[in-house]
C-alpha cells in the first residue's frame, strides 16, 4: 500500500506537463494550477493512469479588488476546481478564468458523471462550458434572471420585482 506522499507524487508526475504552479495546502492535498486549455489533457492523464476518481467539481469567486482610493488593483476571476481522490490523497486541478471570458471545456467525454457538476458551474458561477451534454437548470427555478449567478460574491439577492418580472 502506497503512502499519501507517494500517491501525491505519482499524481503530480502524471500532470507535471500541464502545471503552472502547485501547493500543498494540507499534508494529504496537492492543488495544481493549470491553464484551461490543458484541462482535458490533465484529467485524461489521471483517468488513463487510474489515479483515483473525481470527487466533485466546485467553483470559487475572486472578485475585483480596489484600493482605498477606488482604483482597480486586480480584475475579477472565477475558478473551477476539479477534486480527485486516491484513498486519503486529494489532487485538485484549479482552472482560473476572467469574468469576461469564463470559458472552459467539458470533461464529460472523459468522465460522463461530471455533467452534474458542470451544470452547477454554469448555473451558479456563470462558466461557459464547451461541449457539455446538458446545460439546463439544475437547482435554480426556470424563471431565474439570466446572467445572475448566486455564488458570485457580487450577488446580493433578488427583489420580488425581479422574479415577478420573469414570471410574466
Amino acid at each position: 500500500m502506497r503512502t499519501i506522499d507517494e500517491l501525491l507524487t505519482q499524481g503530480k508526475e502524471l500532470i507535471t506537463d500541464y502545471e503552472l504552479s502547485s501547493v500543498n495546502p494540507e499534508t494529504n492535498r496537492l492543488d495544481v494550477n493549470i491553464a484551461s486549455k490543458n484541462l482535458k489533457s490533465a484529467v485524461s492523464s489521471l483517468v488513463e493512469n487510474q489515479w483515483g476518481y473525481l470527487i466533485t467539481i466546485t467553483g470559487m469567486d475572486h472578485p475585483q479588488k480596489f484600493d482605498d482610493a477606488g482604483i482597480l488593483q486586480s480584475d475579477g476571476r472565477i475558478e473551477a476546481l476539479y477534486h480527485f481522490a486516491n484513498g486519503a490523497a486529494i489532487i485538485t486541478l484549479r482552472i482560473s478564468v476572467e469574468y469576461s471570458n469564463p470559458k472552459i471545456d467539458s470533461i464529460c467525454e472523459i468522465i460522463p458523471s461530471a455533467s452534474l457538476y458542470e451544470r452547477e458551474l454554469i448555473e451558479l458561477f456563470g462558466f461557459d462550458i464547451f461541449d457539455t451534454p446538458d446545460s439546463s437548470h439544475l437547482v435554480l427555478p426556470d424563471i431565474w434572471p439570466e446572467n445572475t449567478y448566486p455564488l458570485r460574491k457580487s450577488f446580493t439577492g433578488l427583489g420580488q420585482e425581479q422574479l415577478a418580472g420573469k414570471a410574466s
